[in-house]
């Protein structure tokens, strides 16, 4: 047990793996990410699809969770993956701020550009303020939501974004944020 562990709150997280099993690299199997994230001593560990979505409780801050998540993940796994950790009421405010949902008609299509923190939100200011139609891009507290109708792989905006932004943000569909908002709220008291 952590020092401190018995004191500390026990709160409900999400970590998300950057570029996992997506093609041939990368591959990593969910229930070797749950069983890795459990022994590290987190508890209600479940994943949801099989693109490095992990829900789980700790009493750590998230920053350390990832980085505990990430150097496991390459010691016993043998994958370098960036991890980003968001709080659940985090999730909550992504959910919640999300300006395209009457414009996106397809949930597949809108996504969530998660970010590693302020400094990212700051380089993505201006690319969010460019006309990219019939794309849309606006920013939010936590994520930068881009409208892809044409799909995530022929999208301009998109493409600026990850040029942008680099390993600093990695991407979920709408749905998936869906899902994983009801991930947090199923564990929470």
């Amino acid at each position: 047990m952590r020092a401190g562990a018995d004191t500390m709150p026990r709160l409900r997280y999400i970590a998300l793996l950057r570029g996992v099993n997506v093609g041939r690299a990368k591959r990593i199997a969910m229930a070797d990410l749950r069983k890795l994230v459990e022994d590290l001593g987190y508890t209600g560990v479940r994943s949801l699809l099989n693109s490095g979505n992990i829900v789980f409780d700790a009493v750590v801050p998230p920053v350390n969770a990832a980085q505990e998540i990430e150097a496991a993940i390459a010691l016993h796994l043998g994958v370098s993956a960036r991890v980003f950790v968001f709080a659940c009421d985090e999730v909550a405010e992504i959910i919640d701020d999300n300006p395209l949902l009457q414009v996106a008609t397809d949930h597949a299509r809108l996504f969530a550009f998660l970010l590693a923190g302020e400094p990212q939100r700051a380089l993505a200011a201006d690319l969010c303020r460019q006309d990219w139609a019939p794309e849309t891009m606006a920013p939010g507290r936590h994520a930068v939501y881009v409208w892809c109708p044409q799909g995530l792989l022929d999208s301009a905006a998109a493409t600026a974004l990850g040029k942008r932004l680099g390993d600093g943000v990695t991407s979920r569909n709408w749905n998936t944020m869906i899902k994983l908002d009801g991930l947090c709220r199923d564990g929470a008291d």
